[in-house]
Order: structure tokens, then C-alpha cells, then sequence
């Protein structure tokens, strides 16, 4: 009995980075830096080596990223034809949530992933 209630109480304790660990399929919703605009769309994140790759589509748009994190963040370079920039986002239960940017922008949008 006693060895059962140490594997449930290390089980609870596992469970919350195990729902944080970013790889999964997401609902996306998000703003545009400057507040020009919303999108929604889905985002796909799998394990890479060390690192994670994110496909993004939004509005029948590929865009494609690399990250780097844990079960707490995940720091994302993105690419989208000639256009770049960048996103932070940190676990928020089994969803992912933070701010981002474009190369050179001067303004920050900010995206929500829900958990599909």
C-alpha cells in the first residue's frame, strides 16, 4: 500500500512537465505587433535533435520555425519567404503563450497555442 501511494504522489508530481512539453498539435490564435490585427490558425511542434521545428499555418500560409527550450519555454527563430523574426513562449498548463516579433520590428505581437 505504502509503495503504491509513492507512485501515485510521484506520478502528480511528473504530470505537470509532462503537459508542458511543447511538442504537440495547437490552436493558435494571435495579434499582430501594434495590435494591426488578428489571425488564427494551428501550429505543429516536434522534437528535432537538441532542438524543436514549428509549422505554422496560418491563413493557408506555411510558415516554418526553430526552437530551442524546455518544459517551461520555447524560443522560436521563424521564417516566412523573406520575411523573419522571432517568439518567446513559456507553458501556461498544457498551452503556450507569448510575446513575438519581426527582424527589425520595433513593435510585438503576442500568440496563444492551445492544445488540439
Amino acid at each position: 500500500m505504502r509503495f503504491a501511494a509513492l507512485a501515485v504522489l510521484a506520478a502528480l508530481a511528473a504530470a505537470p512537465a509532462a503537459l508542458a512539453n511543447p511538442i504537440g498539435s495547437y490552436n493558435v490564435e494571435g495579434v499582430n505587433p501594434g495590435n494591426d490585427g488578428t489571425y488564427r490558425g494551428t501550429a505543429t511542434v516536434t522534437r528535432t535533435g537538441e532542438t524543436y521545428r514549428v509549422v505554422w499555418v496560418i491563413e493557408g500560409a506555411r510558415i516554418i520555425g526553430t526552437g530551442i527550450g524546455n518544459d517551461d519555454f520555447i524560443a522560436i527563430s521563424i521564417v516566412s519567404g523573406r520575411n523573419a523574426g522571432i517568439a518567446l513562449l513559456g507553458a501556461d498548463g498544457q498551452n503556450w503563450a507569448g510575446p513575438w516579433a519581426t527582424a527589425n520590428g520595433t513593435q510585438v505581437g503576442a500568440e496563444r497555442w492551445v492544445r488540439r
